[in-house]
């Protein structure tokens, strides 16, 4: 019986470990444009049935209860929350936040499309829109070398203010892509997430149509991290570790005084 009780206590151990490392990756990326905080999930494992739920207690009664002992929880899903993170005015004219739902576009390096709430972009050497780690941004716009200056509306079209013009030149129009379960997109780092099973295809459309959200120039959405929120849940993780590891001490002393007095 003490050595299932360490066995329990040891996957409570390895759980609050993981909720802690989710915590701090939190708090860590507090600063970083457009993250979300992610969030542990944790589930039961497996029950051991000593008596089922009906058996005969007597000859016209049964047991209305079951008697079954749990082995522990696991962890079962890491999910990141996307609530909207606050707006932090730049006045930089390639800095751009998505104010509701969506995501921008970006090639990877490895051909694959990423999908990043980061909106501090840059340009390349051919003046093709970026991200700040040079992935191009999809669909690619490009920027005259001679533009004076660059207008980004709410619903994504990209205009240039060109020597001589009256009017502005429009080069280009940002899309967003949204998805039915955002909460399956798969983290990769870099403030970037890809498609998978879960998440559903994209619905890539412009800005401020079907639910997308629109795009705000010259602001940058910050994280969603409540620093406050993060500090509480952390003493709650630290304490619940103490609780867990004070079982196996319990059940170290109990098998300690049965092959001393036995």
């Amino acid at each position: 019986m003490t050595s299932n009780v360490m066995q329990v206590a040891k996957t409570g151990l390895n759980a609050q470990q993981a909720r802690i490392q989710v915590i701090s990756n939190n708090l860590a990326n507090v600063n970083t444009t457009g993250f979300k905080r992610d969030r542990a999930n944790f589930e039961s494992l497996l029950y051991q049935t000593w008596r089922p739920a009906g058996s005969q207690t007597s000859e016209a009664t049964a047991q209305t209860a079951p008697t079954t002992v749990g082995t522990g929880v696991r962890l079962v899903s890491t999910e990141k929350i996307y609530s909207q993170g606050n707006l932090s005015m730049t006045d930089n004219a390639l800095d751009m936040a998505v104010d509701g739902k969506g995501f921008l576009q970006v090639l990877m390096p490895d051909g694959r499309i990423g999908y990043t709430r980061n909106g501090a972009l840059s340009q390349n050497a051919e003046g093709t829109l970026t991200t700040a780690s040079g992935y191009v941004i999809q669909p690619e716009i490009q920027i005259p070398a001679d533009a004076m200056s660059i207008s980004i509306s709410g619903d994504g079209i990209v205009s240039v203010a060109m020597p001589g013009a009256v009017e502005s030149q429009e080069v280009g129009q940002l899309t967003l892509a949204n998805f039915t379960n955002p909460r399956g997109l798969e983290p990769v780092g870099e403030t970037l997430v890809v498609e998978s099973p879960a998440s559903g295809p994209p619905i890539v459309g412009a800005p401020m149509a079907d639910g997308a959200g629109r795009l705000v120039q010259g602001a940058l959405e910050t994280s969603n991290v409540n620093v406050v929120q993060e500090l509480v849940e952390m003493i709650e993780a630290q304490r619940a570790y103490e609780i867990n590891s004070r079982s196996i001490s319990a059940s170290d002393e109990m098998m300690s005084y049965l092959a001393n007095k036995l």
